[in-house]
Parts: structure tokens; C-alpha cells; sequence
């Protein structure tokens, strides 16, 4: 699954199951407490019900043996009737109650079990209108009602049961309070959400570390990685400081050695198989005009004619010169100088690399034309380039038909120099095309085929390239004029700062 092909997926997936566990668990957390203040409440409710009738049994024992029914409830018997509800609730802890008569209210009350520094005499004002309701709620029912008052911090349970004896409209009450914040589940509750909080923040945080600790390691092999080298090898790598994707930098590390040793293996056997394919071209090249000396030599020695020397001789020094220019070419071709760099008028290179060839262009019908030079110097070895471009010239006047045009131009963009040499000759055949800048390649039966790999060497020791730029479409029409032929050398521009507006000619690529 895509979804998860990312480790910071998989580690936010974690995160967000640990969040939803972390939540699940707080909500159980919650109805445990739930349910356990649930019971302390049951059983608050039973132990007020349990202490109101025993406010019932000690008042029946009380006014046992009165006759009559007493009217007036005076100070002395609100003290007994106190005595009989301190002596009721004083064995159970936390209970408050009394006696209450629809005609004078409150006869009685006592908080025997109070924690405070006193006994506790006053009804509670908060909840007076509560103990009034219950209590006219049991006299009217003669029957035993009970209520809770539930707040945020505790619930009131009062318990109401009416009162048989001498004194008429008589009821007994009973109050106490659970406090749901306080006690043994409150504090597991809250060690509960604090264990929960302490533990979803310090993975939060881990995994936070651990996600920006990766990014910024995984960031920094990704900048080694794109580094160019000058080799083309895959860069050293530095240790990151996490143990697994040290593993991955070393295997990395190794995997480069091994990558450098194949590459200097393969170069080794192109260069082998370079120097066997040149050997065999210089043989070719060599043994052409030798065995013409030879012939001619032959022949001259043996006619009788005194003017065949001479025409042997001619014809001796032609081909003498012809090797002499192969010669020159191979020491080019084998032996390329480091570029001597100095400002260069890129303009006046191109216009004086046209005028030295107009003797040739004007015998074979062809026009030059200097076009789309920048006017701006540039840094380059100006000997070489100008070799570069007369190679590339002469090049294109060969395959030019009469009242051709051979076009030169330059761009810069980019941080580079582009020049253009371009034909409207019959182009480049499709065979020649992958070893057309190889030594003795030629499409011509009178060319050595140096030309354009002395041009290759030329721009490959000022760092650039040369490429045939991609030929244009075939026309269906007959009379559409020949495809031709672009050569462009790319070179980087050394030491000038990038501010030349982008090239906006159409990509070209090499073949």
C-alpha cells in the first residue's frame, strides 16, 4: 500500500493510535469513577434511610408513656428532643438530622459526628428549603421519601420519615454529603489522567524528536548525495549519529567504493578499446598514402620517361603534407592542452572565424552569416575555441549545397555559453549519429574523421560539451529545403556572474 510506503506515515499512524488509545482509556478511567461515586452515593442513601429510623425508634422510645398529645414545643423539650437525635446519629459518621413539625419548623437538630473545632448547632442555610420540602413531602405521603442534590463537587442525599407519637405533624430527617472529588477513586482518577497525560506528552515528544531528528538527517544525506563530484561517484558520506541509518551510510559508503572501482575498470577498457579503434585509424589512414609514395616511386624508377620523377615527386610531397596534418591532428586529439582562460569578445571571435573562410565559402557558393552574438566578454581560451570553430565551419561548407547559408551564432543564459554552427546540408545520417565526435567517424570518403573529436576534446577541457542538436521534422513536401545540421558547443561561463536573461530558444538534445 502506497498510503504506507513513508516511515513519517508509519510514525504519525503511531502517534495518532497512541492518541486514540490515550482516549479510549481516559473515557474508561471516567465511568470506573463514575460507577464507584455510583456506589459511595448507594451507600450514602442507605446509611441516611438507616439513621433516620433510628431517629424514628429513639423518639417512640421517648415519648413512650406520654398521654396526650403536646401542643407547644418549648426550649426544655427541643434540648431532649436534641439529646434523643445526637444520641440516634452518633454512630453514623458524616450524618446530619433532626426533628421537624409543620407548626414551629425545625424542633431539633445535631451533627454529633462534625470534624469541625465545635459541635455543629445550625441547621445548614443552603440546603433549609430542601429540609422544609422533604419533610412536608413525608408528612403529607406518612410514608419515608428520600432525594439527592447532585452539584460539581458532591452530592446532597437527605432522607425524610415521618415520626408516630404524642406530638402532631412530627418528621425525623437525615442528610449527609458525598464529596465525588475527594477519596480513594477521585485520587485514582487523578493519578489515572496524570499517568495518561505524562505519557501521551512524553511520546508526543519522542516522536516529535524522532520525526524532526530524521528529517533533518535524512535532509542532510539527501544534500551529500546531490552533490556533483568531480568524478561522477557517489559522495562520502558522514556518519548521521542514529545507529540504523549509519548502517545505511556505510553500506552507501561501500557501494561508492565499489561504484568508483567499476567506473575506473570501465574507463580503463574504453580506453583500451579507444586506443585499439585509433591504432586501427591512424593504420588506415597511414597506409593509404604510403603505399601511393610507394606505387608511384615504383613506377617512376621504372619508366624511362625523365618527367615521371618529377610528377612522383609531386604527388610524394602531397601525400607527405597529408600526413603531416594527420599527424598534427592526432597530437591535437591525444594531447589536449589545460585552456589558458582570458577575457574573450565572443563577437569578434565568430566574425574573424567567418572571414577565414570566405575564400573557400564564395569557391563553393555558400554563404556565412554572424548572428545573435551577445556583446559581452566571456572567459575562454581563445586559441582553442577558434580551432573548435574552424573545424565546425569547415565542416559545414563540405556539406552545404550551392547557394547554401551557414549560419554562426552564441547565446548566454544560465550560467553558460551556447555556440551554434548550423548547415542546411543534407544533415546527419541516423548510422553515424552515436559515433559521430569518435575518432576516424566520417561521413565524407575524404575526411580522417579528427575534426569533430579534436572540437569534443576542445569543450570537454574547458568542462563543457559538444552536441548535434535534434534535426527538425521531416517535410512531406518535395521541394522543402534539406534538414541540416546544428553543432553546439556548451560551455559554463567562468567567473561571471548569472544575470543574463534565460535562453529562450527551443530545447535542443543531443542524439
Amino acid at each position: 500500500m502506497k498510503v504506507f510506503s513513508s516511515l513519517r506515515t508509519h510514525l504519525l499512524t503511531l502517534w495518532a493510535l497512541l492518541l486514540a488509545s490515550a482516549g479510549a482509556t481516559g473515557y474508561l478511567l471516567t465511568e470506573f469513577y463514575a460507577q464507584s461515586a455510583a456506589v459511595q452515593v448507594a451507600q450514602a442513601e442507605v446509611e441516611v434511610a438507616r439513621s433516620c429510623r433510628e431517629i424514628g425508634d429513639r423518639f417512640a422510645f421517648f415519648t413512650a408513656g406520654w398521654s396526650g398529645g403536646a401542643t407547644e414545643i418549648d426550649d426544655t423539650l427541643k434540648g431532649q428532643l436534641t439529646d434523643v437525635v445526637v444520641t440516634a446519629l452518633a454512630g453514623h459518621p458524616g450524618v446530619e438530622g433532626g426533628i421537624w413539625t409543620a407548626a414551629a419548623g425545625s424542633a431539633a437538630y445535631a451533627f454529633p459526628t462534625y470534624e469541625g473545632t465545635g459541635p455543629k448547632t445550625d441547621l445548614p442555610l443552603a440546603e433549609i428549603d430542601t429540609i422544609r420540602r422533604i419533610n412536608a413531602e413525608t408528612l403529607g405521603g406518612e410514608r419515608p421519601v428520600a432525594t439527592r442534590r447532585i452539584s460539581r463537587t458532591q452530592t446532597l442525599v437527605l432522607q425524610g420519615c415521618p415520626l408516630r407519637g404524642p406530638i402532631h405533624g412530627a418528621t425525623a430527617w437525615t442528610m449527609t454529603r458525598v464529596h465525588t472529588d475527594e477519596g480513594r477513586a477521585y485520587g485514582q482518577l487523578l493519578a489515572g489522567f496524570g499517568f495518561l497525560a505524562a505519557t501521551v506528552l512524553g511520546s508526543a515528544l519522542i516522536l516529535g524528536r524522532l520525526l524532526w531528528v530524521l528529517g533533518r538527517r535524512i535532509a542532510r544525506l539527501e544534500g551529500q548525495l546531490g552533490r556533483e563530484t568531480p568524478e561522477g561517484d557517489l559522495p562520502r558520506l558522514a556518519p548521521t549519529g542514529l545507529r540504523e541509518l549509519d548502517r545505511l551510510v556505510e553500506a552507501l559508503n561501500a557501494a561508492g567504493l565499489r561504484l568508483g572501482t567499476a567506473r575506473q575498470r570501465a574507463a580503463e577498457a574504453e580506453r583500451l578499446a579507444a586506443l585499439g579503434q585509433l591504432t586501427a585509424g591512424i593504420a588506415h589512414e597511414i597506409r593509404n598514402p604510403l603505399a601511393a609514395i610507394r606505387l608511384k616511386a615504383e613506377n617512376a624508377l621504372a619508366s624511362p620517361d625523365p618527367a615521371r620523377p618529377r610528377a612522383a615527386l609531386d604527388l610524394v610531397l602531397a601525400q607527405v603534407a597529408r600526413l603531416d596534418r594527420l599527424t598534427r591532428d592526432l597530437l591535437s586529439l591525444t594531447q589536449p592542452r589545460t585552456p589558458v582562460l582570458a577575457p574573450v569578445d565572443l563577437a569578434a571571435v565568430l566574425e574573424e572565424s567567418a572571414h577565414l573562410h570566405d575564400d573557400l565559402a564564395r569557391e563553393r557558393g555558400v554563404r556565412i552569416v554572424v548572428a545573435e552574438v551577445p556583446e559581452r566578454r566571456v572567459r575562454l581560451d581563445e586559441a582553442q575555441v577558434r580551432r573548435a570553430l574552424d573545424n565546425l565551419v569547415l565542416n559545414a561548407l563540405q556539406h552545404s549545397p550551392a547557394d547554401g547559408t551557414v549560419r554562426l551564432s552564441a547565446h548566454l543564459g544560465n550560467g553558460r555559453v551556447r555556440i551554434r554552427v548550423a548547415d542546411r546540408g543534407p544533415g546527419v545520417a541516423a548510422a553515424l549519429r552515436e559515433r559521430l565526435f569518435d575518432p576516424f567517424v566520417t561521413g565524407r570518403p575524404d575526411g580522417t574523421g579528427l575534426g569533430l573529436a579534436i572540437v569534443r576534446e576542445i569543450a570537454r577541457a574547458h568542462g563543457g560539451r559538444v552536441h548535434l542538436a535534434a534535426p527538425p521534422p521531416a517535410s512531406p513536401s518535395p521541394d522543402a529545403p534539406d534538414p541540416g545540421a546544428t553543432f553546439e558547443i556548451d560551455l559554463p561561463l567562468v567567473d561571471q556572474p548569472a544575470i543574463d536573461p534565460p535562453d529562450t530558444d527551443p530545447p535542443e538534445t543531443a542524439p
